[in-house]
């Protein structure tokens, strides 16, 4: 690591707390190298600098850094299976669940478990905390505004009845937002929730280092009642699961033992 760019990140953290040593040094520095020079700065001094003085492209560096790609029912097949199979174990023996959405982007997945509880399992209570580290995405996340692009996986009966659309935007139920709470929260150095019966973090894992990763497993498990659940994206296999107290529950689902 360059000696300029360890400043950065370093100066990074006593402004914002967020320590992008815990990413991938290759993929961040690449992103940032890219963003720093699209505005004209040769340098991350100067970069650094800039940052301080201008919150606009302070924003975007908190976009560049966090991952904001999501959609309703990414994955679909693996939607099925919460439907299925984790949601059935949840609720064998209890009527009232928390569920932790973590780095949640733009709302797209929070929602998505809100619609599906109330469509597929409406006798059952539930509480929704949604977290991402990017104030920016918490505000859109709030809106419940969305182009019909990230609707394309959810079942046409569900977008009529969960979403009012005009002119080919799509607004959530207010119903529907009632269930969910957002909140920024930084993965890498915040406090946990406790209690959760469900977590779902998926598609951010992959830009941490592993040492990150052991961390936050560890983290999760911890946050999560006993037999809770925990699901993971899709390039986020969990190798040895019981290296962090997990079994697994089915692919991508991991439950507490």
């Amino acid at each position: 690591m360059s000696e300029e760019y360890k400043q950065f990140i370093n100066r990074i953290y006593q402004k914002l707390g967020i320590d992008l040593k815990l990413y991938k040094e290759a993929q961040m520095k690449r992103r940032l190298t890219s963003l720093r020079n699209k505005r004209g700065y040769t340098n991350f001094h100067d970069y650094f600098k800039a940052l301080e003085k201008d919150n606009q492209l302070l924003a975007e560096f908190m976009d560049r850094i966090t991952i904001n790609v999501s959609e309703f029912y990414r994955n679909p097949k693996r939607w099925e299976v919460l439907q299925t199979v984790t949601f059935p174990e949840l609720t064998k023996d209890k009527n009232d669940i928390t569920i932790w959405s973590a780095a949640c982007s733009t709302g797209e997945e929070p929602y998505s478990l809100a619609i599906m509880l109330r469509e597929y399992f409406p006798a059952i209570k539930f509480s929704i905390l949604a977290t991402d580290i990017d104030e920016n995405v918490l505000k859109r996340a709030k809106q419940g505004i969305y182009q019909e692009q990230a609707l394309k996986a959810l079942p046409d009966n569900m977008k009529h009845k969960y979403f009012d659309q005009k002119n080919g935007i799509y607004y959530i139920d207010q119903q529907i937002k009632k269930y969910i709470t957002f909140k920024k929260h930084n993965l890498l150095s915040d406090t946990y929730p406790k209690n959760n019966d469900l977590i779902v973090c998926r598609n951010v894992l992959i830009y941490f280092t592993d040492t990150a990763k052991d961390t936050i497993y560890h983290h999760f498990n911890k946050a999560l009642n006993q037999n809770g659940v925990l699901f993971v994206g899709s390039t986020e296999q969990i190798f040895n699961p019981s290296n962090y107290g997990f079994s697994l529950l089915d692919t991508f689902y991991y439950q507490k033992k």
